[in-house]
């Protein structure tokens, strides 16, 4: 028997099952289907369908110019907007061989942890939502989400697409106040993480579900989260020490036993929630101790001078790669994309295989996608 599960939106076709993962899962979008061939209550093989949600980000790309373009990355992952237009930047930035000044690069430091924390709780809270029930962390979840848009609004003026990367810096610095505020809000995210970890070991969640082993990691390029799940450290905070990466002491992988299932990816991710916080207030700290400017003067016009370049950083759900192919025109005449989705979504399709039915939320709840960065 074939079946079609649809993740966020059943679309109103009376033949697909719904699996709501809750409310503020970044699932909840839609447009991505699972066709399950079923052996009795165990899924023989699975197909995952993105659906019509190709934006053409990157033929886009080679119509902007260098600055434009930071604004359409913007929106690539919409759960972390603002890992898309550092992405970019740090890859035109690598072309010209330009370099921000000190306080932006921590400034950007700051808002990169920031986007971090924002993306793990979406996905995270599908712990209180569904897999085991309590309303009031579900509450918490929300409400730190929604401080989080607040605190970035504060700054940027935008609750969820930022757009202040600038190629050699930023468009706004923090003031004191903002800084002391972004402390207060990582220690109260930080404290929600033993609250998750309680909920999920109540939660009684099987073992073996869904393994993504580290064999199997590294066949399909998945990073993050999951491939520290796994065992495999791909966290190129530390092995690649950008940013203000190499003046902070950045988590190494997660404990546990490192099976690479389903509950062991959920643990993964609340473990990193909770040194994300950590780590960005050590990082707020390196803003407040460097003065000066958070960005340089640009020629008007800007050309990348003729070759390949690329730049590979660590956004929320793992690895993201940027390949910009430069004629020394105004615009990029190609500009790649390597999407964390994507390989995490082509993985779990080959892991779902001996899937029981009952334990399809759990699998794919623990797998981080979204749509806008898996069909680009």
């Amino acid at each position: 028997m074939t079946t079609t599960y649809v993740l966020g939106a059943a679309l109103g076709a009376t033949e697909r099952r719904l699996i709501d993962l809750g409310p503020d899962h970044p699932s909840r979008s839609g447009l991505v289907e699972v066709v399950c061939r079923l052996d009795g209550d165990v899924v023989g093989d699975a197909e995952i369908r993105p659906g019509a949600s190709h934006r053409s980000a990157e033929k886009l790309f080679e119509v902007r110019d260098y600055r434009q373009l930071l604004a359409l990355a913007n929106r690539h992952d919409w759960q972390a907007p603002f890992a898309g237009e550092l992405g970019a930047a740090l890859t035109v930035e690598a072309a010209l061989r330009l370099t921000p000044p000190p306080r932006a690069t921590w400034l950007r430091t700051v808002l990169a942890e920031h986007a971090r924390l924002h993306s793990h709780l979406g996905f995270l809270s599908v712990v209180p939502a569904v897999l085991r029930r309590d309303d009031d962390a579900a509450r918490r979840v929300r409400a730190a989400r929604e401080a989080l848009r607040e605190q970035l609004a504060d700054l940027s003026g935008n609750r969820v697409h930022p757009m202040v990367c600038r190629l050699g810096g930023l468009s706004v610095d923090a003031d004191d106040a903002w800084l002391e505020a972004e402390v207060r809000l990582a220690e109260s995210v930080g404290a929600l993480a033993p609250v998750l970890r309680e909920l999920l070991a109540e939660a009684g969640l099987p073992d073996g579900v869904a393994v993504i082993d580290a064999g199997t990691a590294r066949a399909y390029g998945v990073t993050g989260p999951a491939a520290r799940a796994a065992g495999i450290d791909t966290d190129l905070r530390r092995t690649s020490s950008y940013l203000a990466y190499r003046e902070l002491e950045v988590p190494t992988l997660p404990g546990g036993d490192h099976a690479g299932d389903a509950a062991s990816r959920l643990r993964a991710w609340v473990d990193e929630l909770a040194a994300t916080a950590v780590l960005l207030v050590a990082a707020v700290r390196g803003v407040a101790r460097t003065e000066g400017p958070v960005a340089v003067k640009l020629p008007k016009v800007m050309r990348v001078p003729v070759g390949d370049t690329y730049v590979a950083h660590e956004a929320p759900l793992g690895r993201a790669g940027w390949w910009l192919v430069s004629r020394g025109e105004k615009v990029p005449w190609r500009l790649k994309l390597r999407t964390a989705s994507f390989a995490h979504m082509a993985a779990l399709e080959a892991v779902l295989p001996g899937t029981r039915v009952e334990d399809l939320p759990l699998a794919i709840a623990s797998v981080g996608y979204v749509v806008g960065d898996l069909a680009k």
